[in-house]
C-alpha cells in the first residue's frame, strides 16, 4: 500500500519532488527551466511558511507528489491553502494514490490552522475533477488567469 509523507529538505527527497514535477508540468504543457524549478522547489523547502510537500511511495519508488502553497485569503478569512500541483505517475495510477495524496494534504493543512483548500483543474481533466468530487470540492464559476512577469529561459 502506498504511504504519503511531509517531505523534509534532503537530496534525495529534492531530486524526486523536481522529477515528479517535471513529469507534471510536461504533461500540461507548461515550460520552465529545470534550474527555475529546483529554486522553486528549494524556497518552499528554506521555508516552510510558504508550503509544503507530499511524496506518495509505492515499492520503495517515488510515485506522486503534491505541492500546498500557503497564503492569506480574504476570502477565506485569513490562512488558507492552494493545492497547486497533484500527481501520480501514470504507472501508479487507478491505485488509489492520488485520493492518500490529496486526504493527507487536507490533513496536514488543517494542521497548519488553514480555512480551507482551493485547487484548480485543468478542463479536460474529468478524471481529477471526479476526484474533487468525491472528497466535498465544490466548483466555482470563476476562469483563472494569468500574465507572466518573468520569463525564464526553457
Amino acid at each position: 500500500m502506498a504511504r504519503t509523507q511531509v517531505i523534509s529538505p534532503t537530496s534525495s527527497a529534492r531530486l524526486s519532488i523536481s522529477d515528479l514535477m517535471a513529469r507534471q508540468l510536461a504533461e500540461h504543457a507548461i515550460e520552465i527551466a529545470r534550474e527555475a524549478l529546483l529554486s522553486a522547489i528549494d524556497g518552499v523547502f528554506a521555508d516552510e511558511r510558504r508550503g509544503f510537500f507530499l511524496l506518495a511511495t509505492q515499492d520503495a519508488e517515488a510515485a506522486g507528489v503534491a505541492y500546498v502553497s500557503l497564503t492569506w485569503s480574504l476570502e477565506h478569512g485569513g490562512k488558507s491553502a492552494w493545492l497547486e500541483e497533484l500527481y501520480v505517475l501514470p504507472r501508479w495510477r487507478d491505485q488509489g494514490i492520488g485520493t492518500i495524496l490529496l486526504n493527507s494534504a487536507l490533513e496536514e493543512a488543517r494542521v497548519r490552522g488553514c480555512a480551507a483548500l482551493d485547487l484548480e483543474v485543468e478542463s479536460a481533466h474529468s478524471r481529477a475533477e471526479n476526484l474533487y468530487a468525491r472528497h466535498g470540492f465544490e466548483r466555482r464559476s470563476r476562469s483563472r488567469w494569468v500574465k507572466m512577469l518573468r520569463h525564464e529561459p526553457a
